[in-house]
């Protein structure tokens, strides 16, 4: 047994977590019922990705309603119990301390979507806005259905605007994680948006042997599909890319909120996030998408993709291609990685 059926949701935030968290389960029972065995969320799904937000700046300046702006998006993000600099096997195994007379760390939020995974039998990975401390960090999470919580990703380079409410997390959360799902042995790990730009940061994931490849993100670029087709390609993996997809009346409201004294002139149907997600198979093939304008909200049936892959074909690929062992001419050229053994995780 070698194959097993993925799935991508092209979904948006709902106006508060528990909402979002709602819409999460129902899309879960979805894909359990069409019989899916893995689902990716798009980045930044829990906790939201604030397109259009400016924070109130500019150079050498920052407004009053950009700090009320930062409350809003602060307090409606996650709180998965981990700590600035990140506790790593510690937070994942549960034994960092808790406070007396909590049950766990942070707020549920670990849990619940363990007990999602549990109910639904999903391995699930999803975008989550994290705090810790004062910071945000854009983060991805897996979640297996026996085990919990696998592991969490980190985004180490936020790009453009977002360097300015995201932390920069450590490199050493690019640690792939290991399952088996129906007999189907899975080395997985995440690279989150334009990460996948980075090709050192590509080429850390590969050395670890991955064949389930996640790319959560928000970009509706019509260019991220053959990036997506290169990595898959390049990787001899299987590739997941889920997307956030919105209009704009489905912005969060502290988003669409004018200033005092301004007004925002938008058409509230107007989508100012297309989609675009996407699973391309390990020879670079398109098994399902790119899907645009729609999402769990506008058409359920279609924002959910499910196909069947053959893992095995991530070996057979390797007949001719092996970025990590036999073509990348490791007597020649290195890589390291602060805080990371990029050799392949046991299985």
């Amino acid at each position: 047994m070698s194959k097993l059926k993925v799935a991508i949701s092209q979904s948006h935030t709902r106006q508060t977590l528990a909402d979002t968290l709602i819409a999460l389960k129902h899309t879960a029972l979805a894909a359990a019922a069409r019989g899916a065995d893995i689902l990716l969320f798009p980045e930044a799904y829990l906790g939201g990705y604030p397109r259009t937000a400016t924070f109130g700046t500019r150079f050498g300046f920052r407004e009053a309603h950009g700090r009320e702006q930062f409350l809003h998006y602060f307090n409606g993000a996650v709180d998965l119990g981990d700590t600035p600099a990140g506790a790593g096997d510690d937070w994942v195994d549960k034994k960092l301390p808790v406070a007396k007379g909590k049950q766990y760390r942070g707020d549920g939020t670990r849990e619940t979507l363990e007990q999602i995974a549990n109910e639904t039998g999903l391995l699930i990975i999803v975008g989550v806005i994290e705090r810790a401390g004062g910071s945000l960090y854009c983060s991805a999470l897996y979640v297996d259905p026996q085990r919990g919580v696998l592991g969490k990703r980190r985004k180490v380079m936020p790009t453009g605007s977002e360097r300015l409410v995201w932390a920069q997390g450590s490199p050493s959360t690019l640690k792939a994680v290991t399952t088996e799902i129906k007999g189907v042995k899975l080395t997985l790990a995440a690279a989150i948006c334009w990460e996948n730009y980075m090709p050192l940061l590509r080429q850390s994931l590969y050395s670890q042997n991955v064949n389930l490849y996640l790319a959560p993100t928000v970009d509706s670029r019509e260019t991220w599909l053959p990036l997506m087709r290169t990595i898959a390609l390049e990787g001899r993996t299987v590739v997941l890319s889920a997307s956030q997809s919105g209009r704009h009346k489905e912005l969060p409201s502290w988003v669409t909120q004018a200033p005092e004294g301004e007004k925002i002139d938008a058409d509230p149907e107007e989508w100012t996030s297309g989609g675009g997600s996407c699973i391309v198979g390990p020879l670079g093939e398109i098994l399902a998408g790119p899907i645009w304008n729609v999402n769990d909200d506008s058409d359920p049936d279609t924002a959910l993709q499910i196909v069947e892959v053959d893992f095995d074909d991530c070996v057979r690929g390797r007949l001719d291609l092996d970025v990590a062992g036999s073509y990348s001419r490791n007597d020649s050229f290195t890589l390291k990685v602060e805080g990371l053994d990029l050799s392949p995780p046991a299985l």
